[in-house]
């Protein structure tokens, strides 16, 4: 099944679904939510490697999300045991400092803000006041 049938509208959404992912939904969901009336986020291409820097002990896990606005965000991860969590956080948040990567953007979470953007996508444009509208006011 191709997801961009779906989002196309050409698709059924619950046939990107299995069986058993579908009854969960109807067990779980309010009365009268039908699968299909459901609305599509997305889609978002998101870009993920996984390698093994030489200079760095770990393995990392890169993920760049690539928004339909053209902005972008960059995830650099890695795992370690929940003791170690604190000091492998400075190092790898360190790793790209000493390569000159600028840390000092705003923090967001990736998919909250995917799902803030196709929110705003679904509800349309805002209508404004003509005093929002009106500069000097």
């Amino acid at each position: 099944m191709d997801v961009r049938q779906v989002v196309a509208g050409t698709r059924p959404l619950s046939a990107l679904f299995p069986a058993k992912q579908r009854a969960f939904l109807s067990q779980h969901a309010p009365v009268g939510l039908a699968f299909d009336k459901l609305s599509v986020l997305g889609p978002i291409l998101v870009l993920k490697l996984r390698f093994d820097p030489e200079e760095y002990q770990r393995r990392l896990v890169a993920e760049l999300w690539m928004y339909p606005d053209n902005s972008r965000a960059l995830e650099l991860s890695t795992e370690c045991d929940p003791q170690e969590a604190f000091l492998v956080a400075a190092e790898t948040r360190a790793f790209p400092s000493r390569r000159g990567v600028d840390l000092s953007g705003k923090q967001e979470t990736k998919t909250l803000r995917a799902l803030e953007f196709f929110a705003a996508r679904l509800a349309g444009p805002t209508v404004r006041s003509d005093a929002a509208a009106t500069p000097g006011r």
